[in-house]
């Protein structure tokens, strides 16, 4: 009787040991999206607007309409390099984030022929409140959204690199912008992007559920001025930051962000 009970013992004190191994694991398939917007107000969400301060929303530049975030310039007369940024609140490392998203409209005057229906969802970003008042963009990864001008082809989701570099193809690659292989979206249509991030490993690009764009090891750039700021004991390698969607002089909308955490 006395075997039998400690047979008993250990084979609980086994299973028990394994049941407290497997509360730490969750599968990728298990992990759930999260939506980032309420589909009702900015809660959670903070401005970064070229000249202004942290927080303020210059001419009500990013609002919610009809369930959407929306960049809007009805309040401005002329673009002036009023390069905007809304930061979510917490900064990530692994995970993937989609957004649906479509220009609209014409572009504000002063806009720079390049910002013609372009826009961003800006990755590994340095903290908002590190941003110098009058700081164009945010040293990050900048998943660029670009919609065609009724012409040309003009890819979307490519990759621009504001005070960062990446290893692209088995290489340091300094290019400030590089095409994805995605098809154009003219006109007005909803389009999905998808970024899977690993932290300081790949990073892919997805158009409506196609792969894209892939590259890995991102880095800050030492010549940046931004960036080097940023630099701690030599160390250059970003392993994870905040996200933000961006502002560049041509209305759009997003209607829906959510993200979806990695067990890495």
């Amino acid at each position: 009787m006395r075997l039998r009970a400690s047979v008993y013992s250990r084979v609980s004190a086994t299973v028990a040991v394994l049941g407290s191994l497997l509360v730490g694991f969750v599968s990728p398939a298990a992990e759930e999206w999260v939506q980032m917007f309420n589909g009702k107000n900015l809660d959670g969400w903070t401005p970064k607007i070229k000249g202004f301060d942290l927080g303020e929303n210059f001419a009500n530049t990013f609002r919610v309409e009809n369930g959407a975030i929306c960049v809007r310039y009805d309040g401005y007369t002329n673009f002036n390099d009023c390069f905007g940024h809304l930061f979510y609140k917490a900064p990530f490392s692994n995970y993937v984030i989609r957004v649906e998203y479509r220009f609209v409209g014409t572009q504000l005057a002063g806009g720079a022929g390049w910002a013609l229906r372009n826009s961003g969802i800006m990755i590994h970003c340095q903290p908002p409140e590190t941003m110098a008042r009058k700081q164009d963009f945010p040293v990050s990864i900048e998943v660029q959204l670009l919609g065609g001008d009724g012409k040309n082809e003009r890819p979307t989701c490519n990759l621009c690199s504001p005070g960062t570099h990446v290893v692209y193809e088995g290489k340091l690659w300094t290019p400030h912008c590089t095409n994805s292989k995605s098809r154009t979206f003219h006109g007005d249509e909803w389009v999905t992007a998808e970024v899977e991030v690993h932290g300081n490993g790949k990073i892919i690009h997805r158009v409506n559920g196609e792969q894209v764009l892939e590259y890995e090891k991102p880095q800050l750039d030492p010549g940046d001025g931004d960036a080097s700021k940023l630099i701690k004991n030599g160390n250059v390698m970003l392993y994870g930051g905040y996200i933000s969607l961006q502002s560049e002089s041509h209305p759009v909308e997003f209607r829906k962000v959510e993200i979806r955490q990695l067990p890495e």
